[in-house]
């Protein structure tokens, strides 16, 4: 997830209010590097690898790995991420967990799903090393490595604790709901993905699996409006090409049928009154 690793970036890199107000020369440093990040990422990679070299430490290494990841190198940018965390257990830095989950989201947009577990479950494992939004996020990125895995299960169990940590997540809702779809509990994907409905009613990717939801259900026609939402909403990128695939194998809508009026019952026939006389 692009967006929380560049969360992660804007945060200060040692915790506590008091290491905002007593900036130390490393502090200083990371901050400069991590603005030229945004500026010229080529040059900031550079910068950052010739001051890890002549001993930046950990402050180096992390903006280094941030480099990477405003390039889109993500194996460089969790090796990177991975050193600074190490090094950060070894000093008993605060950043440890922090730097482990960055690693592990780096990994997991490289498509190194291992790895990205590995990396999140040491960040998942130090007690009070970030945030419940992030310690949450953290969970949602190890589900996401679980499915690449095929290991339903234990993503299962990672997107249920995310749920109590970020509920007011639309994406932690899709993610639960797309999974019970996968795993045919489709109760409880219809809940899950009517939830997503609400917390992010324009998101395409919500409308795409509402769509997919209610077409197993047999609910052809809302599935057809909700894939008709997610190709508005999407209309030259990845979800919108799926749902007009969707809507190109779905079958046509029956045709509505005209208003008849009906036509008057036919007189009954008269009783013959001939006696035969």
């Amino acid at each position: 997830m692009i967006p929380f690793l560049l969360f992660l970036a804007d945060a200060p890199a040692a915790a506590g209010a008091a290491a905002i107000v007593k900036q130390t020369p490393e502090q200083t440093r990371y901050d400069a590097c991590v603005r030229r990040v945004k500026e010229d990422p080529r040059q900031a990679a550079t910068e950052a690898d010739a001051w890890r070299i002549a001993g930046g430490g950990l402050h180096a290494r992390q903006c280094l790995g941030l480099a990477y990841v405003a390039q889109g190198q993500w194996s460089a940018a969790a090796i990177a991420f991975e050193q600074a965390a190490r090094e950060a257990q070894s000093q008993r830095d605060g950043r440890a967990a922090t730097l482990w989950a960055q690693a592990g989201n780096a990994a997991l947009a490289g498509d190194d799903p291992a790895k990205a577990r590995d990396d999140l479950t040491a960040a998942i494992g130090i007690a009070g090393g970030m945030s419940s939004q992030m310690l949450g996020e953290a969970h949602l990125d190890r589900a996401r490595a679980g499915v690449a895995l095929n290991d339903t299960a234990s993503a299962r169990g990672d997107i249920n604790e995310a749920l109590k940590l970020v509920p007011q997540d639309g994406l932690a809702w899709l993610l639960s709901a797309t999974l019970a779809r996968r795993m045919n509990d489709t109760s409880r994907a219809a809940a899950d993905i009517e939830e997503a409905l609400r917390l992010a009613p324009e998101d395409p990717s919500v409308a795409l699996e509402a769509g997919n939801i209610a077409a197993i259900q047999g609910a052809a026609e809302a599935a057809r409006v909700a894939w008709q939402q997610a190709s508005a909403a999407d209309p030259s990128g990845p979800v919108g090409d799926a749902a007009r695939a969707a809507l190109a194998q779905a079958p046509a809508a029956a045709p509505a049928r005209p208003f008849q009026v009906p036509a008057a019952p036919a007189p009954a026939a008269a009783k013959s009154t001939d006696t035969g006389r």
